[in-house]
């Protein structure tokens, strides 16, 4: 059973034996999800690259941006819950950063609490495998630090919702019956890298902090799309990350 698979005895291998030494370059990493704006970033900011995370389907350099006199580090993680906790796993091997800001977008669950804001999640729900595997089985995962990144908010006078969401590999098993579910835990959004980038960075003793903005919304009768290029790739949350990366 998944729900049985964390332990905490010694692993076989770790990010030594693929990168060699650990670096120790900067303290704060920036986990973009759109090549637009990770592009925009390569444009705009100075920056040399730290390393590579390589797979057989491709590569993932990461990057020292030069941001506003900070050292940040910043790549462009794969999707979904397994691939991007374990990008954050060799990012850090990569760079020594430890603080992890982290955003996108997500699906809106109930769209009379999030029209307008950003969603700062509080806990997450587990339907993913990753997370499984580094802390103990529980339903929800706590996100540590919203109450940090919900005064940042509140500090720069953008709109918010807190609140709990629901993070899944299977985009396209988000059903009807899961969806009342999951409003009924009261969640108010769903996404797909949460549960396991958080539970990754507890066992290592990192700090992440994350805010979404809502895109798609499920809750109405209709399925509705019209929101989720801007959500995935609107330059704003790229500069809130730079204000977060500022105050952390």
């Amino acid at each position: 059973m998944i729900t049985d698979a964390f332990d905490d005895s010694e692993v076989l291998f770790g990010p030594r034996d693929f990168f060699g030494e650990k670096k120790n370059l900067c303290e704060k990493c920036i986990i973009v999800f759109s090549e637009q704006i990770f592009e925009y970033m390569l444009e705009t900011f100075e920056h040399n690259e730290a390393g590579v995370i390589r797979c057989c389907n491709g590569t993932t350099p990461v990057y020292i941006f030069d941001i506003e006199g900070m050292k940040i580090a910043g790549y462009l993680s794969h999707i979904g819950s397994a691939m991007a906790g374990g990008d954050v796993i060799d990012a850090n091997w990569l760079t020594g950063a430890g603080k992890f800001i982290m955003f996108g977008s997500a699906g809106s669950l109930d769209s009379k609490s999030t029209d307008g804001k950003f969603v700062i999640p509080t806990e997450s729900y587990r339907e993913e495998g990753m997370s499984y595997n580094y802390v103990k089985p529980a339903d929800f995962i706590e996100i540590k630090n919203s109450d940090i990144v919900k005064n940042i908010f509140d500090e720069l006078k953008l709109p918010n919702v807190q609140g709990k969401v629901w993070t899944t590999d299977a985009i396209y098993r988000e059903t009807r019956a899961k969806l009342s579910a999951r409003k009924a835990d009261g969640c108010i959004a769903v996404e797909m890298e949460l549960a396991g980038v958080q539970a990754v960075c507890d066992f290592y003793g990192w700090e992440l902090y994350n805010f979404l903005a809502t895109g798609d919304v499920l809750d109405q009768e209709n399925y509705d799309v019209s929101g989720l290029k801007d959500a995935n790739h609107n330059m704003d949350k790229l500069y809130i990350a730079i204000e977060i990366a500022k105050r952390i």
